[in-house]
């Protein structure tokens, strides 16, 4: 694995980045520091509000992406996508819809409090072609070659061994597969001490 040249904790940030996620699952009215939400999704990243309407309240309550992934491309009925940091699952079940039965949509979120919360949205929206597992970006829990499109929304920026994550995305993909990313992107480069500051890296 491809770790970080600064002197940074992965594991401490790991742990720290699970408890505010979880903290968004189990307390989304609360403040924190990035948008969430069914109204900031359609106002200010393009989902569409019809769309929105048939997710259940409980995965778009804790939503927290940063962009919309899903307007790179179409998804074709049929295909396998695989949404990597699928969070509450707002992506992740419009994916599903997209692909119908024939389809697959599977997420991977190291959160387990997300997990479980787009396991129970698959459930609440009657979609069957969902499967949720827990994992991290750096080894995802999918075969090689095996998804016909890749999504992301916000969860790459931050995962310290980003070459890792990002081979680990080209691993699981067909031949001629796609990536659709949506996320947070810098000009400038960091210095190492910031780069190791894990109350940076959350906030």
């Amino acid at each position: 694995m491809t770790a970080p040249s600064c002197d940074l904790d992965t594991g401490r940030l790991r742990e720290a980045i699970q408890a505010m996620y979880t903290r968004v699952v189990m307390e989304p009215e609360s403040t924190f520091h990035f948008h969430r939400g069914a109204e900031y999704a359609a106002a200010v990243l393009g989902y569409d509000a019809a769309a929105l309407a048939m997710v259940p309240e409980e995965v778009t309550d804790a939503f927290s992406g940063i962009g919309n992934p899903l307007r790179i491309g179409p998804l074709r009925s049929g295909i396998t996508v695989v949404d990597v940091g699928c969070g509450a699952g707002l992506d992740l079940l419009l994916a599903a819809r997209a692909v119908g039965s024939s389809g697959r949509a599977i997420g991977i979120e190291m959160t387990e409090a997300m997990a479980a919360r787009a396991r129970s949205g698959a459930r609440a929206a009657g979609l069957e072609n969902v499967e949720v597992r827990s994992g991290d970006a750096i080894a995802l829990p999918v075969d090689k070659e095996s998804a016909d499109v890749v999504i992301s929304n916000g969860a790459l920026n931050l995962v310290p061994e980003k070459e890792t994550a990002a081979r680990e995305m080209y691993r699981v993909l067909k031949s001629g597969g796609q990536l659709f990313l949506a996320d947070i992107a810098l000009d400038r480069t960091v210095s190492d001490d910031a780069r190791g500051d894990i109350d940076l890296w959350t906030a």
